[in-house]
């Protein structure tokens, strides 16, 4: 497909360019994000809306795809041009103007409260494709209330096809899921568990074994299985490792 870089920022509503010394105060901001990289070794960028790149790119070679983190940045969105399928370019584009659809239509003291995940193919230098999963939550807003500095996790998806469009809110047991074919946001309950279901989990994500759960919270190895299928069940998913990524991407923690 045809591609401008400019074709991702025309949903946006930004009116200027912001004063120099903002970016100073924004350093604070870069510097966190840095740091908790370099902690977590997760994949981890700050995009720059009034730029249209990248602000910060860490050093993580999921997201690089052969690439170094400074060319990356450099190169900001035709990041995209290179290491995404033609079809799912023409997607994140649809992702972007309806996530920034909905975006508009949140009260402006709410609007640091919403992240958008999705899931697309990644263009590794050996030729592979991988699928990722993009989280993005607003990181800074404008003195209009509009996004100018966005932070994005990228991880291993848990789904198997791109796409899975879901825009969640801190703190609410509830999720909206983008509908490509009738074209608008669709809200669901989001995924509930049970309290040893969430305790199932929360040491499994620790690295705890069958036995040692079974151990740390009194019940059979059989009950822990139990448990086990039940989410396997209600997150749609075959192991343990798709588990804890998919209540990871979707905030299911909380």
């Amino acid at each position: 497909m045809s591609f401008e870089i400019d074709e991702f920022f025309k949903p946006l509503k930004l009116k200027s360019q912001l004063a120099a010394w903002k970016y100073e105060d924004a350093k604070l901001y870069l510097q966190a994000v840095e740091a908790f990289a370099q902690t977590t070794h997760q994949c981890v960028y700050i995009i720059d809306y009034y730029k249209q790149g990248f602000l910060y790119v860490s050093d993580n070679p999921l997201f690089l795809c052969g690439e170094t983190a400074r060319d990356v940045r450099k190169s900001g969105y035709e990041f995209y041009t290179r290491h995404v399928p033609p079809d799912e370019l023409a997607m994140l584009l649809e992702i972007n103007e309806a996530g920034f659809g909905f975006y508009y239509n949140i009260p402006v003291h709410d609007r640091l409260n919403y992240s958008i995940s999705y899931d697309f193919h990644l263009i590794q230098a050996d030729k592979k494709l991988v699928l990722i999963n993009h989280k993005l939550t607003p990181l800074v807003l404008d003195e209009e209330h509009n996004i100018w500095l966005a932070l994005c996790v990228v991880t291993h998806s848990s789904n198997n096809t791109a796409g899975n469009i879901i825009i969640t809110k801190k703190g609410e047991n509830k999720r909206f899921e983008y509908d490509r074919i009738l074209k608008e946001w669709v809200t669901q309950k989001k995924i509930k568990f049970s309290p040893k279901e969430k305790e199932v989990l929360a040491l499994s994500a620790q690295g705890h074994t069958m036995d040692e759960i079974a151990n740390e919270l009194r019940l059979s190895a059989d009950t822990v299985k139990f448990h086990k299928k039940n989410i396997f069940k209600k997150l749609q998913v075959k192991n343990m490792v798709e588990a804890l990524s998919f209540a990871t991407n979707y905030n299911l923690f909380e």
